[in-house]
């Protein structure tokens, strides 16, 4: 059973904020380290999923919504809009990569020192577009954990971007952020499960990672992407009230 897993979500193929987290001693140092989806779907598809398949058994990886729809535009059904970001980054990846992200798993379940069984999805256990919100009701969190196991004391899963820490119906879960698109706060947003709940934010030097971010990537409008996305422009106010709708009780 590990005692010490460190969880990195929403890299959005952001390669100088993935590196910063690596460099983390206490990432450096965990027994595990769980990938929560959505890697690659960014200014630096190839080198993050390099990058993070160099790690090897550590990393336990998990299917994202948008690691889904790069596989899809490569494959001829595509769900990322023309001219995206998501779109450029499915054009980038190699047989490799894409054979990788159509065979990863929507969830996986570890027991973790201190923490009991933990459930580690992207979005919900049952979906990995759905949306469920820190101040979503307690209806609604019934609703998109129905069916799971009894004995899942904990639920780590990503998709919003925004950490969030809470007690929901008797259940512990746990949003780490984003890596590389957070909303609400610059910085790269991780989790540490270390006998409990730690929520870690890896500060930036917002004008270097903005250069590097630009100079690594051919991606078009990749410039005014980071600007945006690494800089954190999108308030949690404005995240949480534009996905409000899309996480109303079905």
């Amino acid at each position: 059973m590990p005692d010490r897993i460190a969880v990195l979500a929403d890299i959005h193929g952001v390669l100088p904020a993935l590196e910063a987290v690596l460099a983390e001693p206490e990432v450096a140092a965990a027994d595990r380290i769980v990938i929560l989806g959505d890697a690659a779907a960014g200014p630096h598809p190839c080198a993050v999923l390099d990058r993070l398949l160099a790690l090897g058994d550590r990393a336990a990886w998990i299917r994202g919504n948008a690691d889904r729809e790069v596989v899809e535009v490569r494959r001829g059904t595509p769900a990322a809009a023309p001219g995206s970001i998501g779109a450029w980054a499915a054009a980038q990846l190699s047989d490799r990569h894409l054979d990788w992200l159509s065979g990863l798993p929507l969830s996986l379940s570890l027991p973790v020192a201190g923490l009991g069984r933990v459930h580690f999805c992207h979005a919900t256990p049952r979906r990995d577009d759905e949306m469920v919100l820190v101040d979503s009701g307690f209806d609604r969190w019934a609703e998109v954990f129905d069916g799971l196991d009894a004995g899942v004391e904990t639920v780590v899963c990503g998709h919003t971007h925004m950490p969030f820490l809470r007690l929901v119906n008797g259940r512990l879960v746990v949003n780490p952020g984003s890596i590389g698109m957070p909303y609400g706060r610059p910085g790269a947003h991780w989790a540490l499960l270390d006998r409990g709940v730690h929520l870690r934010r890896t500060a930036l030097d917002l004008d270097a990672a903005c250069a590097a971010t630009v100079a690594l990537s051919g991606y078009p409008d990749v410039a005014a992407w980071a600007d945006c996305y690494v800089r954190a422009r999108v308030g949690d106010r404005e995240a949480v009230e534009t996905f409000r709708p899309l996480a109303a009780p079905r």
